[in-house]
């Protein structure tokens, strides 16, 4: 992508609308807590403190809309904390720049590497920044810094508080994170109707495994709804995958092919039903034709085999699955006390693990020490933030305009770790920031100095930028800058002093977080190949550790299955995270063209699946042994991990031991179930082939690889042109 495309594609990003669900009650809730926590400060103390207040307020209750599984009122609080103590050492340190630049310096790394944690993480001590940028002017001795650091504080407080007394939606969040699962795996059964081949993401299965890691404090409040159904959905998905695939499944035609396409539609509409049960806390609620097709009649079933073998299980697991759906449903019962008992120890653990905010720094410890890497886009953005901070401070001290900071505040809450997303928060930030000064400029003109009406219209425009928060970054900001203007107003600052030096030094801040990306960039590029490797590897050990359940079916290969399984879909996941990054990047393809890379990715996909469906197959414990696959997996992880070395160094890949070990399995199986091993094995194989054609290339393709990629996106630049020309011209 040119430069150009790149920087239309930040505009139509940063200025686009979300579609999302609102929140009102949520944002409501918050925006009394910044009311509950300004009004008092206004009253009994002074408009700076009131200020503090509302700094701490806002910032905390905004945090609780990040996508976090953790408690928000634990959220709320850790964030109230971080900004009172940004607060108070920035303090003491800012009367030098001697000294206080090192400290911003610093502190901004710090909040950088936090990323390392989790996107919330790096959010929440971005706003830590901020805070020791503008609250810093407030107090006028160690002791007064010290009372604004608490009343800083007290705003966290105060929302957790709000959000103790009156929760919204309990387990909310997680409830959406599992319905999604299953409406996902519903969604795939639909599809599989009319393409029995069709791939299925991941990214909903992973979410839910997410959402279902807790704390044994929270183990004990789970609602029992949420306990089962994300187990159910993993292993419906191969189910329903080898159902319907001709290869191993129903045939490709005839009474068994309508028989496997209603039951999949059933099995679409069962769990559609468990879904909403389990999101909205209701009964669920099955069409009764669905119900009337997963009933067998055993004189007159069309399915044979391992069809009708996969077609009974379906009906077993849709059955649990509204079983536990039904358990859940009663509306305002959410939290049964006692329902999952604490763990006594690793192996009698019911769920899984979360660890407890003390027990989470060793682990942010670990994380960061990993990312302490010149290559690491977290590293990088760390660098790149403490250097926007200080060099935006410094030419916005020596401006001839006040509020000076300003542009660093600017600069450090638009940077993300990624090219795209700065660029584009860069662009809405501007926009929303010129709207929201524009509009309560405006007011304040009209209404003239008045403290505690400015105060109200502060948590006004406050509950308005919670309520917008997750459908764009502009249209949220535009209330965020309106709020800030109603805050500068009610400390006494005239509006002249506000409006022009804000929007020049947020367009100032914003240019130094675009240019501190282009001087040193985290470009995704370039890493494709190796993403690519990655997931080719952990595709490799998955589909060798299904094989070696089928050769020897032990519960410890189940469980190495498991896994390799996770780590699969972890390796995708990344790989997807850094093509979609890749793909809005203004950089020539280094080592794998946009082509390579679609018809590789769409060969994995292919390889997963063949695994995934001979995991739906996987005998139990105490079958015969199968010594061939064994050998097919040893051979299957070894060309894997080979090729993925070869492609790191730009070699053409090779699988010679996989063709050996499939040429030396028996030309006709001792039973049928190993028949169908042996076909997913070739499947698998068909796959890996495909891969080798996708990215294999003679020296001489490699030499000009990246400039036949160039033109053919100069070619579609110039082929869009020309289509909307006759456009213009036909007025």
């Amino acid at each position: 992508m040119t430069w150009l495309r790149a920087l239309m594609e930040v505009v139509r990003s940063g200025l686009t609308v979300e579609e999302t669900r609102l929140e009102p009650l949520l944002a409501l809730r918050t925006a009394v807590g910044v009311a509950v926590i300004v009004g008092p400060a206004l009253w009994l103390a002074s408009p700076a403190y009131a200020a503090s207040a509302a700094l701490g307020a806002y910032s905390a209750g905004a945090a609780t809309f990040q996508r976090t599984w953790r408690p928000r009122k634990v959220i709320a609080l850790g964030a109230g904390a971080g900004l009172a103590l940004s607060t108070f050492v920035g303090y003491l340190a800012a009367g030098r720049l001697v000294t206080f630049l090192p400290l911003l310096a610093v502190w901004a790394f710090a909040a950088g590497m936090a990323w390392a944690a989790g996107s919330t993480a790096g959010i929440v001590a971005a706003t830590t920044v901020g805070s020791m940028l503008v609250t810093i002017t407030l107090p006028t001795s160690t002791g007064r810094a010290l009372e604004h650091a608490g009343v800083i504080a007290l705003g966290g407080v105060a929302q957790a508080m709000l959000i103790l007394l009156f929760p919204i939606r309990r387990w909310g969040a997680h409830r959406d994170a599992l319905a999604d699962a299953l409406a996902a795996v519903a969604d795939h059964a639909r599809r599989l109707r009319h393409d029995p081949t069709a791939a299925f993401d991941p990214e909903p299965l992973m979410t839910a495994r997410d959402a279902a890691a807790v704390t044994p404090s929270q183990a004990r409040t789970r609602p029992t709804v949420l306990h089962g159904p994300r187990g159910l959905a993993e292993r419906i998905l191969p189910v329903v995958a080898a159902l319907a695939d001709p290869d191993v499944g129903a045939p490709a035609e005839g009474a068994g092919r309508d028989r496997a396409r209603e039951l999949l539609g059933a099995a679409a509409d069962v769990l559609d039903a468990a879904a909403r049960s389990i999101r909205r806390g209701t009964p669920a609620e099955v069409p009764p034709a669905s119900a009337d097709v997963l009933r067998f009649d055993e004189e007159h079933e069309v399915l044979e085999g391992p069809a009708r073998q996969a077609a009974e299980r379906l009906v077993a697991l849709l059955g649990e699955a509204l079983e536990i759906a039904g358990s859940g449903s009663t509306r305002g019962r959410g939290s049964t006390r006692g329902s999952t008992p604490a763990p006594h120890g690793p192996a009698g653990a019911r769920f899984l693990v979360r660890p407890t905010m003390f027990r989470l720094v060793p682990v942010v410890v670990r994380s960061v020490r990993r990312e302490i890497r010149r290559e690491s886009p977290v590293f990088r953005h760390a660098v790149r933030l403490a250097a926007v901070a200080v060099l935006g401070y410094l030419i916005a001290t020596r401006l001839p305009l006040g509020h000076g900071y300003w542009a660093p505040i600017a600069a450090v809450m638009v940077m993300r770790p990624d090219f795209h997303r700065t660029y584009a928060r860069a662009v809405a930030r501007l926009a929303g920031t010129l709207a929201g000064v524009a509009l309560a400029t405006g007011v304040v003109r009209a209404l003239g100095p008045d403290a505690h009406l400015f105060a109200v219209l502060a948590v006004v425009s406050a509950g308005l930028s919670y309520t917008l928060i997750r459908t764009g970054y502009a249209y949220s900001q535009c209330f965020t800058a309106a709020y800030v203007v109603f805050l500068l107003a009610m400390g006494g600052q005239a509006w002249e002093q506000t409006v022009l030096e804000r929007v020049v030094l947020t367009l100032l801040g914003g240019v130094l977080a675009m240019l501190a990306y282009v001087v040193f960039p985290a470009w995704e590029t370039p890493r494709l190949p190796s993403r690519l490797a990655d997931w080719l590897t952990a595709n490799g050990r998955y589909a060798a550790a299904v094989l070696r359940s089928h050769a020897e079916p032990t519960t410890e290969h189940r469980a190495e299955m498991r896994r390799a399984q996770l780590a699969s879909r972890r390796a995708r996941a990344a790989w997807h995270e850094g093509y979609d990054r890749a793909r809005q990047e203004p950089v020539p393809p280094r080592g794998l063209t946009s082509r390579e890379a679609e018809e590789a990715q769409e060969a994995l996909k292919g390889f997963d699946r063949a695994a995934m469906l001979m995991e739906s197959l996987v005998p139990r414990a105490g079958s015969p042994f199968a010594p061939e696959a064994e050998r097919l997996a040893e051979a299957l992880e070894a060309d894997t991990a080979q090729a993925a070395l070869d492609m790191r160094e730009h070699r053409n890949p090779d699988w010679g031991r996989v063709e050996e070990a499939l040429h030396e399995w028996p030309d006709a199986a001792v039973d049928r179930s190993r028949d169908i091993v042996r076909r997913g094995a070739e499947l698998q194989k068909q796959a890996l082939e495909d891969l080798a054609t996708a990215v294999s290339r003679t020296p001489l393709e490699r030499d000009i690889g990246s400039a036949r990629e160039q033109r053919r996106a100069r070619a579609a630049v110039v082929a869009e042109d020309d289509a909307s020309a006759p456009a213009h011209r036909g007025g």
